[in-house]
C-alpha cells in the first residue's frame, strides 16, 4: 500500500484567486490623529464625538460602532453556553436545599 506523496486533489485550486482576509477592525487612523491633536485618548474622543448633537449623524454612528467594543461586553461573553447556564442554575438552586454542600468542620 502506497503512503505519503502528492495527491491529485490536494492544494490550492488552479485558476482561483484567493483574497487575503481583512484584519479585525482597529481604530481608524483619522480618529487616532484627531485624538492626538485634542490631547485625549481615542476612546474619550470617540465618546465626545458620539455624544455631540451638532456632529454629522454618520460620524456619530461611526464613532459609536468604533467605541462599542471598548465600552460594552459582548452578549455571548456574558451569557455563556448551555452547560454554563445549567451549572449556574443548579448551583443557585442547591444553595438553600438539603443537597447543598455543607460547611467544612471547624478546627479546634
Amino acid at each position: 500500500m502506497a503512503r505519503g506523496g502528492a495527491r491529485a486533489v490536494s492544494g490550492p485550486m488552479k485558476g482561483v484567486k484567493y483574497v487575503k482576509a481583512k484584519p479585525l477592525a482597529a481604530t481608524p487612523k483619522d480618529i487616532k490623529e484627531a485624538a492626538r491633536q485634542s490631547r485625549v485618548t481615542p476612546l474619550e474622543y470617540m465618546l465626545a464625538v458620539m455624544n455631540d448633537p451638532d456632529e454629522d449623524p454618520q460620524m456619530r454612528a461611526r464613532m459609536a460602532m468604533a467605541a462599542a467594543p471598548y465600552v460594552h461586553a459582548r452578549a455571548t461573553d456574558a451569557v455563556g453556553g448551555k452547560k454554563e447556564q445549567q451549572q449556574a442554575e443548579a448551583e443557585r438552586l442547591a444553595e438553600d436545599s438539603k443537597f447543598a454542600v455543607p460547611a467544612p468542620p471547624k478546627g479546634e
